[in-house]
């Protein structure tokens, strides 16, 4: 977690299209060679836990790149970045970043600690109640998109410096 940028892929893959943010960070960490700067973690539900540990941490990343399924009446597949100030009202107290006070940590981030917070986010096509695992086939096929946004930026971070 001493990386200038890190990428938390958040879901359960447990539960269909949850699992998106997930499969992103398995897709980066497998397929794709990062810069020495960027950390990818794959944090399932537990992202909380792990914001939570980063507000604490003396030593905090310059930006933190978050990559979770959101509804937002978007057509299923779609990748676009959410400000946190504009997630989907069904989102603020989990943002399938799975506890109420997440949005809050990631603005505690933002606001308090002067890091950089982005959010990528794949538009569900559905989650369902029951266990199934697997993505639908519209965010199946994303998970490249959205892995190669996230490359993008931290590319075009790593120019900068």
């Amino acid at each position: 977690m001493h990386k200038d940028i890190i990428v938390l892929g958040c879901g359960n893959i447990l539960f269909g299209d949850d699992g998106f943010g997930s499969s992103v960070a398995d897709h980066l960490q497998n397929r794709t060679i990062l810069p020495e700067n960027v950390s990818v973690l794959n944090v399932g539900t537990g992202v909380r836990g792990m914001l939570f540990d980063l507000v604490l941490s003396e030593q905090k990343p310059r930006k933190i790149i978050v990559v979770d399924a959101v509804d937002a009446g978007k057509k299923a597949g779609t990748i676009f970045q959410i400000n946190i100030d504009e997630l989907p009202k069904n989102k603020t107290d989990d943002f399938t970043l799975h506890e109420m006070p997440t949005s809050n940590l990631l603005q505690e981030l933002r606001d308090f600690c002067n890091v950089e917070v982005v959010i990528i986010a794949g538009q569900i096509e559905s989650i369902p109640e029951v266990v199934r695992p697997g993505l639908s086939d519209a965010l199946a096929k994303s998970v490249a998109v959205a892995a190669g946004e996230v490359l993008n930026l931290t590319t075009l971070d790593c120019g900068r410096q």
